[in-house]
C-alpha cells in the first residue's frame, strides 16, 4: 500500500492510497462471496452462483462498493497510524478509481487536530474573592428548616395573608380567548412563593374565603408563548380555601426530631459546620475555575469552521432535550429570542467548548497525564451518588453505550488536568 499526503485550507489533510491490483482483486471477489449469501439467484443455491451471475444480478459497481467497504476500513487506519496523524473525525473516502486488473486509488480526507500554542498553565499566582457567608445565613438556613416542617391549618374567620396558602379555581382570558391551559380547579397557591405571572398571587392578598372576583395581569415580555408575550390577561378566581402555616418551636425538642442532636445550639453549630464546607466548596470551584480561565484565555489555537458547525448541532440538540423536559417548545422559543440570536449564542458556547477540550487534551499530552482506571472508578462513584446509585449498577446501565462512556473518560480527564493545574499553580483566597 502506498500512501501520499496532501495539506488542504484548515485542518484537512488529503491521503492518496494506492491498493496493489492483487489486494484490490482478492477484496473484489471477497464482496462477490459475501454478497452471494444473501442473493437468490434461479438455478442456484445461495453462495453457489458464479461471479459473472451475480455481476448481472447485482452490477459491477454495488460489488466494487462493498469490496471498498471491506477493504478500506483496516487501510485507512494503517495510513493514519503510519504518518502520526492526530485525527479528531472519522476519516471519510471523497473518491475512488477501481478497475479489476489495475491498482485500486482511493483519496480520503481526514480532519486534522487544530495545534493548541499554550501559555503559561504552570507558576502563576492569582487571587479569587472569598465567598463570605452571609451575616444572616445561619437564621436563613433555620427559617428554612422550620418551614420545611411546618404544618398548614385551615382557617375561616380571616381574609388571605402573603404568607397563606390559597386553594383557587382560576380560569383565564386573553385577546377575548379562553387561555390554553389557562384553568384549574382546587389549585393550592402559595402566595409567599408563587412563580405565576408576576402581580398574580399579590391580588389575592386580603380576599376572603368564598369570595369570587377577577384579576387583571401582564404576561412576560419574555414569555415562552408568542400569543400571550406582553399581553395584557383576566382571571376569573374564586377562593375556596385559605390555610395557614404553622411553624414549630424552635427548641431542643425539634432539634431531637430533625437530626441526631440533643440541643439547639448542637443544631446550630451543625448548620454553621454546613455553610463553612459550603464556603470552603465554592471558594475551590471558583479556585478551579478561574485558574483554568486563565490559562485557556492564554492559549492560543485556530478552530475551523467544521468543528464549529458540528458542535453546534450537538449543542442545539442538547438544549432541545433539556427544553423539552422543561415543557418548552424549541421552535416557540426560536420565535421569541430570534433565530439570529440564539445561532449567535450556540455559535459563542460552541467556542468555549472546543477550546477548553483542546487545552485540557494539549495539557494531558505534554505532562503525559494518562487515566488511571483510579480514576473511572472515581468519576462513576461521583456520578452514582449523584443519581443514587451504585457505580457497578451505572456502568452496566452505560455499558452499551459507547459515546456514553467515552463522555465520562472525557470528564474523568478534565477532572485529571484541574488537579494537575491546582497543584502546580497558587490561588490565594483573599
Amino acid at each position: 500500500m502506498k500512501v501520499t499526503l496532501e495539506k488542504e485550507k484548515e485542518n484537512i489533510v488529503k491521503l492518496d492510497i494506492t491498493i496493489p491490483a492483487k489486494d484490490a482483486a482478492d477484496a473484489y471477489n471477497g464482496a462477490v462471496r459475501r454478497i452471494s449469501q444473501y442473493v437468490n439467484v434461479d438455478g442456484f443455491r445461495k453462495g453457489k452462483a458464479p461471479r459473472a451471475v451475480i455481476e448481472r444480478q447485482v452490477g459491477v459497481e454495488r460489488i466494487k462498493q462493498e469490496a471498498i467497504e471491506g477493504l478500506m476500513p483496516r487501510a485507512i487506519n494503517q495510513a493514519v497510524a503510519d504518518n502520526k496523524l492526530d485525527i479528531i473525525t472519522q476519516p471519510y473516502i471523497t473518491n475512488y478509481n477501481f478497475n479489476l486488473g489495475e491498482d485500486l486509488t482511493v483519496e480520503v480526507r481526514a480532519e486534522l487536530r487544530p495545534e493548541v500554542t499554550l501559555g503559561q498553565y504552570k507558576d502563576l499566582k492569582l487571587e479569587v474573592k472569598d465567598a463570605v457567608i452571609e451575616a444572616d445565613a445561619l437564621q436563613k438556613s433555620i427559617d428554612r428548616l422550620l418551614e420545611q416542617h411546618s404544618t398548614q391549618e385551615t382557617v375561616i374567620d380571616r381574609a388571605t395573608k402573603e404568607t397563606d396558602i390559597a386553594v383557587i379555581d382560576f380560569d383565564g382570558y386573553a385577546n377575548g380567548e379562553k387561555i390554553q391551559g389557562g384553568e384549574a380547579k382546587n389549585y393550592p397557591l402559595d402566595l409567599a412563593h408563587s412563580n405565576f405571572i408576576p402581580g398574580f398571587a399579590e391580588q389575592l392578598v386580603g380576599k376572603n374565603l368564598n369570595d369570587e372576583f377577577e384579576i387583571k395581569v401582564t404576561f412576560p415580555d419574555e414569555y415562552h408563548d408568542e400569543k400571550l408575550k406582553g399581553q395584557p390577561a383576566t382571571f376569573k378566581i374564586k377562593i375556596n380555601e385559605i390555610k395557614e402555616r404553622k411553624l414549630p418551636e424552635l427548641n431542643d425538642e425539634f432539634a431531637q426530631k430533625v437530626g441526631p442532636f440533643k440541643t439547639v445550639d448542637d443544631l446550630k453549630a451543625d448548620i454553621q459546620k454546613y455553610l463553612e464546607s459550603q464556603r470552603e466548596r465554592t471558594n475551590k470551584q471558583n479556585s478551579e475555575n478561574e485558574l483554568f480561565k486563565t490559562v485557556v484565555d492564554s492559549a492560543k489555537v485556530d478552530i475551523p469552521q467544521s468543528m464549529i458547525d458540528r458542535e453546534v448541532n450537538s449543542l442545539r440538540e442538547e438544549y432541545k432535550q433539556r427544553l423539552a423536559a422543561q415543557g418548552i417548545n424549541w421552535d416557540n422559543l426560536v420565535k421569541a429570542q430570534g433565530e439570529d440570536h440564539l445561532a449567535e449564542n450556540l455559535s459563542e458556547d460552541a467556542l468555549v467548548r472546543i477550546k477548553n477540550s483542546l487545552v485540557i487534551d494539549k495539557i494531558a499530552k505534554e505532562e503525559q497525564l494518562k487515566l488511571e482506571q483510579s480514576d473511572l472508578e472515581q468519576k462513576f462513584a461521583q456520578l452514582g451518588a449523584a443519581y443514587g446509585l451504585k457505580p457497578q449498577d451505572l456502568v452496566k446501565q452505560l455499558g452499551q453505550n459507547p459515546e456514553a462512556i467515552a463522555s465520562i473518560s472525557q470528564q474523568a480527564m478534565n477532572d485529571k488536568v484541574r488537579d494537575f493545574l491546582m497543584n502546580n499553580n497558587t490561588v490565594e483566597v483573599k
